[in-house]
This record gives structure tokens, sequence and C-alpha cells, in this order.
């Protein structure tokens, strides 16, 4: 991997890890254009701490909040809804794994989460903000959240529609989205700490790292901030359409043209 393609790869992980389209699908998708075939879990796992930081700067005053008065009710919240996507991480890690490498489940994955997320965006009646939020609301994101560690599956895509299923505010439902994606990241990347450490002992984190992460951090920055108000004042259908065609294009090549699979 180049660095122009670890920027490429960076700017797309920033953006799709917080529009409803698929972050790791993406990523699956344009290692598969640029012909990238050796382990990229580092440099996968590198990008999404970039995120981190993106969405860790846009919600510093949330965050902020949780550190002053950690035992508010969204932390409980934060917890119930991160206890399944543990779980759910943990037992099918193997599983995910071998899918992300393959990539032969991409575009029915694709499609699935257009068809969520277009179905959701026509549920939502509802307004609930954080004392009207249940546990089993909050458990309910969390397994859409464990979900969508299928790589084309969208994160954000399922827990922003879970919370609107559930009858979240809007506004709300965007932000506990990605607050619920900071205990994710930092549980994936404590993971693989390990190999991250042994990679940076080894020189494996070199500059095409350091670049894609950096372009991940910008990328997701604006990324956040666009999604919170798009879900706030308008709808995530136009995302379906997309991942809707994005999935088609996919499942074409894999199974007669096979350019990339």
């Amino acid at each position: 991997m180049n660095i122009i393609q670890a920027i490429i790869l960076g700017l797309v992980q920033g953006l799709t890890e917080f529009l409803p389209i698929s972050s790791s699908g993406h990523l699956v998708l344009f290692q598969k254009i640029f012909g990238i075939n050796e382990p990229t879990l580092v440099f996968d796992t590198m990008v999404h701490v970039g995120t981190l930081a993106a969405v860790m700067t846009v919600l510093r005053k949330e965050i902020l909040s949780l550190l002053k008065r950690p035992f508010q009710r969204l932390t409980w919240l934060l917890i119930a809804g991160t206890i399944p996507t543990g779980i759910i991480g943990i037992a099918f890690k193997d599983s995910f794994e071998a899918m992300f490498q393959s990539g032969s489940t991409l575009g029915f994955e694709f499609l699935a989460t257009g068809i969520i997320i277009l179905f959701a965006g026509k549920l939502n009646n509802g307004g609930k903000h954080i004392e009207e939020t249940t546990f089993l609301d909050a458990a309910f994101i969390g397994i859409m959240q464990g979900a969508a560690i299928m790589p084309a599956i969208s994160r954000s895509g399922l827990t922003i529609s879970g919370a609107l299923m559930r009858n979240l505010d809007r506004e709300f439902a965007a932000k506990f989205s990605f607050l619920l994606s900071i205990p994710a990241i930092l549980g994936a990347a404590l993971f693989q700490a390990k190999d991250i450490l042994e990679a940076g002992s080894s020189g494996i984190i070199n500059a095409p790292i350091a670049a894609g992460t950096i372009a991940a951090a910008a990328a997701g920055y604006f990324s956040v901030r666009f999604m919170i108000m798009l879900v706030k004042k308008g709808s995530m259908k136009y995302f379906s359409y997309y991942v809707f065609i994005i999935g088609a294009l996919v499942i074409i090549d894999q199974y007669i043209t096979h350019l990339f699979f």
C-alpha cells in the first residue's frame, strides 16, 4: 500500500464511518479496486482510531459532561447499548474477520443496509430524549451496532435506524449513535492492541498508515457534523439509494464480470 492509496482509504473511512453507507464495506471494496492483498488489520484499526478522534472532537461537550458526572443516565444507557455489541463482537469475531477478508457477502450486506435505512425512515414519529429512552431501547440499538460488525452493514446506518425505530428524537438518535461508537471503536482497538504494538515495534506502522489515520480523522470530523445536521433536519433515504446501487454493482461483479472479486 502506497501513501496515496492510504490517504484515499483514510478519507473513505472518515467519510463513510458516520455516513450510513458502511465504512468497512467501502474499505474492502477500495482495497479490492486497488489490488491490495497484504494483511490490512493494523491499517484498518488505525484509521478507525482516526475516526474516533473525530467523533470525540465533535461531541466533546457531551463527553466532558459524562466525565464530570459519570453516573448520569446517559452513561447507563451507553453501557446498556455497549454490552450486546461486545457480546456479538466476541462471539462472532472469527466469522466476521473471514467475511471481511473474502468480501463474499459484500453486495448483499450493502442491500441489507439500504433496506433498513429506508424502512426506518418511514417509521419514525417519536421524540424521546434521554429521560424517556429506556435501557431496552439502548440494548436494541446496541444489538443493531453488533450486527454492523459485518463488513458492508453500516454501523451508523443501523444504530441511527434502530434509534428511530425506538422513537428517539432525531438529533438525540444521531448523537447517541455516535457516542455509542466510542466504546465500540475503543474496544476493537484494545482487542487489536497486541497486533498494533507488534507492528509499531517492527516498523509496520509507517508513513502510509500515519497519513491514512490523519486523513480519516479530518474527513470524519466533517462527516459527524454533517450527519447530525442531516438526521435532525432531513432524511437518510438518499443514502439507501446509493447503497442499493453499490450493492447491485458488487453482486454483478462477484457473479458475472469478476473485475475486482
